[in-house]
């Protein structure tokens, strides 16, 4: 239910259902039982202010996360490996690492820039979005 955007969520919540234990006795062996407990509250003024709130939260983190790329030259580039595994995991934080210049909104160059990775390094800056 998580997937869902906040209208259908809200509109699945309201959605009256009826819950009787007269339908639950004609129903055949092979279908399931249908649910015979109390319908579920409706959700409150409150409730509904503070799903909007978590959700415009979550919604202004997104937007600010940074997705880089990674230009690994060295051993540098193997520290980054790590900053993106499991221990430290930037995921977390909304970093996360793509692999071109045109998806990624800066570019970490980690290591020793050398004469011969130089064009690679100005070719990748010229197709990057900014």
């Amino acid at each position: 239910m998580a997937l869902l955007p906040r209208t259908a969520r809200l509109a699945f919540l309201s959605t009256p259902r009826s819950y009787s234990a007269a339908a639950a006795a004609g129903a055949s062996p092979t279908s399931p039982a249908p649910y015979g407990g109390a319908p579920p509250p409706a959700m409150s003024k409150t409730a509904e202010f503070v799903v909007s709130k978590v959700d415009d939260l979550m919604n202004w983190a997104r937007k600010g996360s940074i997705w880089p790329m990674t230009f690994g030259l060295a051993c540098c580039a193997v520290e980054m490996m790590h900053a993106g595994a499991s221990r430290y995991d930037f995921d977390r934080f909304g970093v996360i690492f793509r692999p071109s210049p045109r998806q990624s909104d800066c570019m970490i160059v980690a290591g020793t820039l050398t004469n011969k990775m130089a064009p690679a390094l100005r070719k990748s800056v010229t197709h990057s979005s900014s």
